[in-house]
């Protein structure tokens, strides 16, 4: 167990950063002794780019002049870069992007969180700074401390027990580098959704990361069964490939098969992904797949363009979704079930400083993808307390409407995909009343449905 702050001091801080007061932000102080004149130009200057990048998160302008990167090949996070067409993320001194307070007034969630359930997260690699970083972020918006010595956090490699090392150069350095961002923003959408849990970090080999194979997807599932045999209540996988036959029947298929454990996975950041096939393991009937909305704010939502949604004729439903959904894709499992934000012209904030490769730490990047919506999503379940009788999305198709706001504009096709499949629904891409492709039921309006 790890001692509780008071929530005070998380809501001074939600106050202090929210959708409504955009350009506000929390400042260190400054004491007389240290307060020389370059340190005072340094500080306001990076409060001014600070300030300036959270207003064009909220206003959804970040991307006029800013440019997005794929983290790696099987991960769906884009990070923000510096400038159009360029690989360096934007690296701020403060955290600009949507903070848990945001989140949390968009989303219509609690002040306050009790629960202590445990979310796993799986991720490629190693991340040697993942525990400072995530106390950077965590201290910056005044949530709980979450460290291995407290019991909170808990890093193990993807077969139980310790997590191996880092690598310490060539491909496999430059990769947990890259995918460090990833992480980090898995774990810190995870700990704004549920600021009291723990976090159970799951890693399985690098490669996994950069490869689209049988053995990638096994990994994956044997890393489910590890999180699930570690007494997990909720795992996120903020990853995708390409569905198989092996990754979606036998052994791979009943390692995600755990009832009363909430299994979350990214749609993915391609938009509509077809008619017969779409991203795994967001396509297993016992998986929630989370999509993604671009959010301007409280009340202004709409189906994020690059959103994964699609159909998997592999399977007849996923657990619990109506006939009338799964119609919609001509009788087969229809994806998104459920969503949150993940456009990254409308980002979160996520604090990554793992650089052993470049020698160049990000710091406080902008982050978007489906990778953002996963393990908040997943957090929500672990704060709320798994429904009795929870397998798949069956729960979340059994609660009232009035669970989410049902998000009925954007769409996620481009050049009219949708009438490319007569079999299929416009619903399949485009964001309307009811369930829909990029957003399924809706993102949460409260904790209800979770």
């Amino acid at each position: 167990m790890f001692p509780t702050r008071a929530t005070a001091t998380r809501w001074s801080a939600r106050l202090a950063i929210t959708v409504v007061a955009a350009a506000t932000c929390v400042l260190p102080s400054v004491t007389a002794a240290s307060a020389t004149p370059g340190a005072e130009a340094a500080t306001a200057s990076a409060t001014a780019q600070a300030n300036q990048i959270r207003q064009e998160v909220r206003s959804g302008t970040l991307l006029r002049t800013h440019g997005v990167h794929k983290v790696c090949a099987a991960c769906d996070a884009e990070v923000v870069t510096t400038a159009k067409g360029s690989t360096r993320p934007l690296s701020t001194a403060q955290a600009s992007g949507y903070g848990p307070g945001d989140l949390d007034s968009a989303y219509n969630l609690p002040t306050s969180s009790t629960s202590t359930a445990t979310i796993a997260i799986i991720d490629a690699g190693v991340d040697g700074n993942l525990e400072s970083d995530l106390d950077t972020y965590r201290s910056n918006y005044g949530l709980p401390e979450c460290t291995s010595d407290n019991g909170c956090l808990t890093l193990e490699n993807y077969t139980g027990g310790a997590q191996p090392a880092p690598q310490t150069g060539g491909d496999g350095a430059s990769a947990e580098e890259d995918i460090a961002v990833e992480t980090s923003l898995d774990v810190d959408l995870a700990s704004a959704a549920c600021p009291t849990c723990h976090i159970l970090e799951i890693s399985v080999p690098w490669e996994d990361g950069e490869n689209d194979n049988d053995t990638s997807t096994g990994d994956f599932s044997t890393a489910v069964a590890t999180a699930v045999a570690a007494g997990a209540s909720s795992v996120s996988i903020s990853y995708g490939y390409t569905a198989t036959s092996n990754s979606t029947s036998g052994a791979d298929l009943a390692d995600f098969d755990a009832p009363g454990v909430a299994i979350e996975a990214s749609t993915g950041d391609s938009g509509f992904n077809g008619g017969t096939h779409t991203s795994w393991p967001s396509d297993l009937p016992t998986v929630i797949g989370v999509g993604g909305t671009t959010l301007n704010g409280p009340g202004d939502e709409t189906a994020w363009s690059d959103g994964g949604s699609g159909c998997e004729t592999d399977f007849s439903a996923a657990n619990g979704q109506p006939a009338a959904v799964t119609a919609d894709c001509g009788n087969a499992l229809a994806v998104a079930d459920v969503a949150s934000d993940a456009d990254p012209n409308t980002g979160v904030a996520v604090y990554d400083s793992y650089a052993p490769s470049s020698g160049q730490p990000a710091d406080w990047t902008v982050v978007g993808g489906t990778s953002a919506s996963s393990p908040f999503i997943a957090g929500l379940f672990a704060n709320a307390g798994i429904p009795a009788g929870l397998n798949g999305p069956n729960t979340l198709y059994a609660a009232p409407s009035s669970d989410f706001n049902n998000i009925t504009s954007g769409n996620n096709e481009a050049n009219d995909q949708c009438a490319n499949y007569p079999a299929l629904s416009p619903a399949v891409c485009n964001a309307g009343p009811g369930w829909n492709g990029p957003t399924g039921l809706g993102t949460p309006n409260g904790l209800g449905a979770f």
